[in-house]
């Protein structure tokens, strides 16, 4: 006899139906896909390339290509030695390749021996030329500024414009601009710019007119060597280096317009003296000089802080 389940209270399992439905387990959650991100480090090597093919190009910048390859090469030993020695890591090289290609550049030489140096000395600086972990003078500048004194007989700086290219020098100053506007140091490029041009045209008052010359042909040959790729590296890479500016924005326009009215008073001195050499180096000579003291001025005004945090960081 088959016992009466309602009477019992046994509830007798569905034999048929739809399945019953169970809780879930939680779900885990969808892994997220990763976004590409461009480490901004290579922005600045990217785009110096950049005005090294244009120039090469368009006007044949170089003295020559295995050199400028030897100053960029000697740059990036350097740094990976240096590195080792005095971090025990090899830090990241994107400046490294900046100073080397910056030598290959700005300098003239037709010996090998200048572009390694000049690269040696700029990296060297970066190791033992340094204040609370700071550095005072940047790389390029200082390595060319020695190399212009202590080897006047060898080498040169390069000094030329774009001449009749106007599309290759338009093109690399408005991406130029773009990326510096990018990295928050616009500011800096402006004033000095700005300077510059305001100092050529106080330049065509002073200085006196040669015989068939009027005041725009003079303005035009002194506001003439900011258009050239020489300047554009000056302005671009080396008064905007985060490592080697003061870190108000109020303190870096005023030293951009410093070095501006320095590279002035220099090139007056050389126009009306015999140190002509004031003249034609008058960029690196002004950023040699105002850079490091503009620095200095803030380390000592800056407290120390407490507990060794201002001992030195691996170059970067």
């Amino acid at each position: 006899m088959i016992p009466d389940t309602k009477a019992s209270g046994i509830q007798k399992p569905p034999t048929s139906g739809p399945p019953v439905a169970t809780a879930a387990p939680a779900s885990m959650p969808a892994p997220q896909s990763k976004k590409f991100t461009f480490d901004q480090r290579y922005i600045p090597p990217i785009f110096i390339t950049l005005i090294l093919v244009v120039g090469q190009i368009t006007f044949g910048v170089l003295e020559s290509i295995p050199y400028t390859l030897a100053a960029i090469a000697a740059s990036i030993l350097m740094e990976m030695a240096l590195g080792m020695l005095f971090y025990k890591k090899i830090p990241h090289l994107a400046s490294a390749y900046i100073s080397g290609i910056s030598v290959g550049i700005l300098i003239r030489s037709p010996f090998w021996w200048p572009y390694i140096l000049c690269s040696a000395i700029a990296i060297t600086s970066k190791y033992l030329i340094r204040v609370r972990g700071r550095h005072i003078w940047n790389p390029s500048n200082l390595a060319i500024a020695v190399m212009l004194v202590i080897a006047y007989d060898s080498v040169a700086p390069l000094n030329i414009q774009w001449g009749n290219s106007h599309w290759a020098m338009l093109a690399i100053w408005v991406l130029g601009s773009i990326i510096i506007y990018r990295l928050k140091r616009f500011h800096i490029c402006a004033t000095y710019v700005i300077s510059f041009i305001a100092y050529a045209l106080l330049r065509s008052l002073i200085i006196p007119h040669g015989a068939g010359e009027t005041f725009s042909t003079l303005f035009l040959r002194e506001v003439a060597p900011i258009t050239g790729p020489m300047y554009q590296l000056f302005i671009f890479f080396m008064i905007t280096d985060p490592k080697t500016t003061v870190t108000t924005k109020k303190g870096q326009i005023l030293v951009a317009f410093l070095i501006a009215t320095m590279e002035n008073i220099l090139r007056l001195t050389g126009t009306f003296t015999d140190f002509h050499f004031f003249a034609i180096h008058a960029p690196y000579y002004a950023l040699f000089i105002v850079g490091p003291v503009a620095n200095l001025i803030e380390i000592w005004k800056t407290p120390r802080a407490p507990g060794g945090a201002n001992a030195p960081v691996p170059a970067k």
